[in-house]
């Protein structure tokens, strides 16, 4: 028979794996229906929660101090998820990035994985990057690190009160790989517009207006492809180190 104090934990651990799982397009994104997400929360937790049973004795917290308990659990697992959110911002960044100068971004659509407007040319990057996650078991990397999380910082432990510094410098190594993988495509599409003022110049006759949104189009979807090819093995870094990420922001 299971007691409320055992009751307690479960929905507790329910409530870091749903704060986690939100962070993940994938998993618990807006495109995700709201029952699935739940469903998988409550598999998750039945499967990672260690199920040991609590003596009899065991008292069951009150309303106020469960309250409490459930707003912590709130608190860690949206500062562990806010890792996995901040990787797969890093590749928003990217893609952004890549779409600001390549023609595409007079017209922005919407896009449900991350509930935001986005360019067409980032929409077929973040795909991309999306299907790439699941091709190499991310998902599996980010459920590996929700366990860990419970061993790192079980359910009643204190909560780490010192993690600024490392939720800062995950943030700014995360956007500058972000810029780093734009960098190719803003390259040339600068090297574009550069030479479309220097053909301005030499020949005024010619429409650079009309000529190079079309060439400008071109140009960054293929140095954005030589960018996909070149760059999985950086993408796949990032998608390994989710986990180790998460639990350095809520532990040592």
């Amino acid at each position: 028979m299971v007691s409320v104090a055992q009751a307690q934990l479960y929905f507790l651990a329910l409530t870091r794996i749903l704060a986690m799982m939100i962070a993940v397009p994938v998993l618990g994104g807006q495109s995700i229906p709201l029952q699935v997400r739940i469903g998988l929360g409550l598999i998750l937790a039945a499967v990672l929660l260690p199920w040991q049973p609590l003596p009899p004795q065991t008292e069951w917290m009150d309303g106020l101090a469960y309250a409490v308990m459930i707003a912590r659990e709130i608190l860690i697992g949206t500062l562990a998820g806010f890792a996995a959110r901040l990787t797969f911002g890093a590749l928003q960044i990217a893609g952004e990035a890549m779409g600001l100068g390549s023609g595409f971004a007079s017209s922005r659509l919407f896009n449900p994985a991350i509930a935001e407007s986005s360019t067409a040319l980032d929409q077929f990057f973040m795909m991309v990057v999306m299907l790439y996650f699941l091709v190499i078991d991310g998902h599996h990397l980010f459920l590996i690190g929700v366990k860990k999380t419970f061993d790192v910082l079980p359910l009643m432990a204190p909560l780490p009160l010192d993690r600024m510094d490392a939720l800062m410098q995950t943030t700014a190594q995360l956007i500058l790989a972000g810029v780093h993988l734009a960098l190719p495509v803003m390259a040339a599409l600068f090297l574009t517009d550069l030479t479309l003022g220097l053909l301005a110049r030499v020949a005024p006759q010619v429409q650079v207006y009309f000529l190079g949104l079309p060439l400008k189009i071109g140009v960054s979807l293929i140095a954005m492809g030589m960018v996909i090819l070149v760059g999985l093995p950086l993408i796949g870094n990032l998608y390994r180190e989710i986990a180790p990420r998460m639990l350095s922001l809520i532990g040592n």
